[in-house]
């Protein structure tokens, strides 16, 4: 969703709320991903003695399938974001901005990119997963093999 900022850029004190979801349709050009529901996004962008903030929350679910005993399963994520909004840089390096296109900024595209890079690099679908035997590849969860007592690891 695309929203305009030039009120908020213009006037101190001035405030706009968004909330809205983002659609399964949209999510499934994520590669890598799957997201059982949609992505409900609330947030606000707010101008505070002249700086742009936008604040904002991602809830939603996604499919993963566990590294350990490779079981897929599903997780519910509520995340918290929160960035300083420029209408432009004098320099390339704007790691520490978001700069808006012209005086509109495209929250999908961020709130997307903040949602991965927060998504842990390890799932698993317990902490306590104990995974599949090297030798006979059952899942040690679900029952013991005589692999692990045998010494043959």
């Amino acid at each position: 969703m695309k929203i305009n900022l030039k009120q908020i850029f213009d006037i101190v004190g001035e405030s706009k709320k968004f909330g809205y979801e983002i659609g399964t349709d949209e999510l499934e050009g994520v590669k890598g991903f799957t997201f059982s529901t949609p992505v409900s996004l609330e947030g606000r962008f707010y101008n505070r003695a002249g700086v742009v903030y936008l604040e904002y929350s991602a809830a939603f679910e996604m499919l993963h399938t566990c590294d350990r005993c490779l079981k897929e399963f599903s997780k519910n994520y509520d995340l918290s974001f929160e960035h300083i909004v420029v209408p432009s840089v004098s320099n390339s390096d704007n790691d520490d901005y978001i700069v808006a296109d012209g005086e509109s900024i495209e929250v999908n595209e961020i709130a997307l990119t903040d949602m991965l890079l927060s998504l842990p690099t390890k799932v698993l679908c317990r902490e306590d997963c104990k995974g599949l035997c090297m030798v006979c590849g059952c899942d040690l969860n679900e029952k013991q093999c005589d692999h692990l007592n045998n010494n043959e690891l």
